[in-house]
């Protein structure tokens, strides 16, 4: 999750203390555009669902305006989501709930609220909060914008929620809105919970113990071993492992989890799977797990999307642990929002001299807790079931027919290396021997399963 955000927010200046509890209102909306002078074609609100969720929905590039004489006009998708899910309108929130919906009609009314411009959750909050009603809110919305300065608004057509609620239904996803009994209890209690959420999957898993691994997408060899390993170990104890399905640490923890139970927040439309690598988890996580998103079908992540979808992560579990992150990372953002929703916020120290590990050694620093192994999480957080049992993993056993090398050149190699990765040739050097040996050695080694290779020519003790 790492690596995307505002690349200019000071995300960690002594800002950890123990124990993690929040210091100020949650406020996310850092990318907020500047005030918009909206014309009665500029306030539109285009989106696109075209007959395959995957495809047709982003090849649209009609416009249309929100003229009532027309609203039959054809869907596209927009261009730009600008502000899209900002409050314009009021940037307060409130702790209101609102009661759970049984009327169809209400239903589409409160995705038409949501999907309007310059409505994200704290406007949707106050409108519902003080009209009662979705449908009620919608009619006075265009009178509040009036008096905020922006003429010619309109809410979001129905066909636009209706089609949105087609493009769900070919998916096979579910509309939670804020307030149903099977929205999910940890989110709804955090200041800016997403009124809706689009899910596919297993919603079950809302009702278990969530943990949150996050961590940078170009993972160390190290990290990569520490973010399977947390995930089995944590599921197997119970937990359900939540994470933003990027590449890298987000998408080994959803893996190694996924037949104990994993949750992927995604940053754009549930339809639009991000990074297109991943396509293959998405679908498996689907299957076996659930996806999750508070996005129209059809939109494209952008980057201020990210903070948002980590505000879900955070919001859906009881503790936030950092595996492994930059300084200037986005789980950095993640785990700033854990500490504001009053989550526990966890870290996998790393070396000082790996920038990779700069984001997780400076939350530790600055009193995040510091984890080895399940077993640390567990003692903070307790054990929701039983001890943690390691599944057998083939990649860490040793293959019998290679015999293991005890001397020469494979045992001198297996006396300096520690699970701390060093450079091919910088092991070379150290061994005094030459690189063809050294090359063989390494093979035979790696083959036997005794050494681990990563990018750039690191090499690792297994």
């Amino acid at each position: 999750m790492g690596g995307i955000g505002p690349p200019d927010t000071p995300l960690t200046q002594g800002f950890l203390t123990k124990p993690c509890k929040p210091r100020a209102a949650l406020t996310i909306h850092q990318d907020v555009p500047p005030k918009f002078n909206l014309s009665a074609t500029d306030a539109a609100i285009p989106f696109s669902f075209g007959k395959h969720p995957l495809t047709d929905c982003r090849q649209s590039r009609r416009m249309w305006s929100l003229s009532e004489s027309s609203p039959a006009a054809p869907i596209a998708r927009p261009d730009t989501w600008r502000d899209f899910g900002d409050d314009a309108f009021f940037e307060a929130s409130t702790s209101y709930i609102p009661p759970p919906v049984r009327d169809p009609a209400e239903r589409l009314a409160r995705l038409r609220l949501i999907r309007s411009r310059r409505v994200g959750p704290a406007t949707y909050l106050r409108l519902m909060a003080e009209h009662g009603s979705a449908s009620q809110a919608l009619e006075i919305l265009p009178q509040i914008a009036r008096a905020a300065g922006v003429d010619s608004y309109q809410p979001c057509p129905e066909p636009v929620a209706l089609a949105e609620l087609k493009a769900a239904k070919r998916m096979g996803a579910a509309l939670l809105c804020l307030g149903d009994p099977d929205y999910p209890a940890s989110l709804a209690g955090i200041p800016d919970a997403p009124p809706l959420l689009w899910v596919k999957g297993h919603n079950t898993l809302f009702s278990k113990p969530v943990l949150a691994l996050v961590g940078t997408r170009n993972a160390s060899a190290l990290g990569s071993r520490m973010a399977r390993s947390l995930a089995a170990d944590l599921g197997a104890a119970g937990f359900v492992i939540a994470s933003g399905l990027a590449r890298g640490i987000d998408a080994l923890a959803h893996r190694a989890s996924l037949d104990t139970g994993t949750i992927a927040v995604m940053a754009g439309g549930l339809d639009v799977i991000y990074p297109t690598e991943n396509t293959g988890l998405f679908h498996d996580i689907a299957q076996r797990g659930l996806v999750v998103s508070e996005m129209p079908f059809g939109c494209e992540p952008q980057a201020r999307h990210f903070p948002r979808r980590n505000r879900i992560v955070a919001g859906l579990a009881q503790a936030v642990i950092v595996v492994e992150a930059a300084v200037r990372s986005g789980s950095l953002i993640t785990a700033r929002l854990a500490l504001e929703q009053g989550r526990e916020v966890m870290a996998v120290p790393g070396h000082p001299l790996d920038s990779r590990a700069g984001g997780g050694n400076l939350l530790i620093r600055d009193g995040a807790a510091l984890i080895r192994n399940a077993e640390d999480v567990l003692e903070i957080l307790g054990n929701p079931t039983a001890a943690p049992k390691r599944p057998h993993r083939p990649e860490a056993a040793q293959n019998p027919s290679t015999p293991a090398p005890q001397g020469g050149v494979e045992g001198a190699i297996l006396a300096i290396l520690t699970e701390t990765p060093v450079a091919e040739d910088q092991l070379i050097r150290s061994l005094g021997q030459p690189p063809r040996a050294v090359a063989q050695a390494l093979a035979i080694l790696e083959m036997a399963g005794r050494i681990t290779r990563g990018a750039g020519g690191m090499v690792a003790r297994s």
